[in-house]
């Protein structure tokens, strides 16, 4: 059987932590920044748990 490929778009957007979690970064933080408050993109800077949903999806992705 051949190896199973890593998805590299997946590999360089999301992180896997030690508990087994996948975290990545905010939607939403990449431009039309000027309606947005400075308290929602401070916000947006910090990284985020994918929801358990996404999470199954990445384990197909990230082996």
């Amino acid at each position: 059987m051949p190896k199973i490929k890593t998805h590299r778009g997946a590999a360089k957007r999301f992180k896997k932590t030690a508990s087994g979690e996948y975290k990545g970064s905010h939607a939403f933080h990449s431009h039309i920044l000027g309606k947005k408050s400075p308290k929602r993109k401070r916000n947006l800077r910090k990284t985020v748990i994918v929801s358990q949903v996404d999470a199954n999806r990445l384990k197909i992705l990230l082996p």
